[in-house]
């Protein structure tokens, strides 16, 4: 999937949702081992991992523990040691069909804090930022992970809020 800024520039950075494969087994008990409780929203905004936008009224969703770098290092071989956490994330109840075509970052509310954490590909962190998301979303978003990716060091990112700490989405190296 390639993203484009709000600016219309193509860039090669790529906004990651939950796998398949991770919403299937999600779907049935999540990453700490919690069965999947499906409800209905009833107002809407939760922000959906497996499409990567946020949830409208009456869509069955659930919020499932999450660990992005435990599934990560299980594909690559990765050991992350103490690195390794979980967290909460909404899904939809069922299948969804994954993330729409976008022009955008989801998720980018101009002023909304994330913090982007570096990883190496032994899973350890190699550094972090707090960006506080501009009124360009996307140039934003462009200028740290093409900082985050000036370091060779670093295999993927990870974006969380910084209000609830929750996992967004994930960026590997182009």
């Amino acid at each position: 999937m390639t993203t484009h800024t709000d600016t219309g520039t193509p860039t090669t950075y790529s906004a990651r949702p939950v796998p398949p494969s991770a919403l299937a087994q999600l779907r049935f008990a999540d990453d700490a081992g919690r069965a999947c409780v499906p409800y209905t929203a009833v107002e809407g905004g939760d922000p959906l991992r497996c499409c990567l936008r946020l949830s409208v009224p009456g869509e069955s969703i659930a919020l499932v523990s999450y660990a992005p770098l435990r599934r990560w290092a299980a594909e690559t071989g990765a050991e992350p040691g103490a690195y390794d956490e979980q967290g909460p994330v909404f899904v939809h109840a069922a299948e969804c069909g994954g993330p729409a075509p976008s022009e955008e970052y989801p998720f980018a509310r101009a002023g909304a804090l994330r913090t982007l954490r570096r990883y190496d590909s032994a899973g350890r962190i190699v550094g972090g930022r707090l960006l506080e998301i501009p009124e360009a979303t996307g140039e934003g978003f462009d200028q740290a992970f093409a900082e985050a990716f000036a370091d060779p060091a670093v295999a993927l990112v990870h974006v969380r809020a910084v209000e609830y700490g929750c996992f967004h989405f994930e960026v590997r190296r182009p």
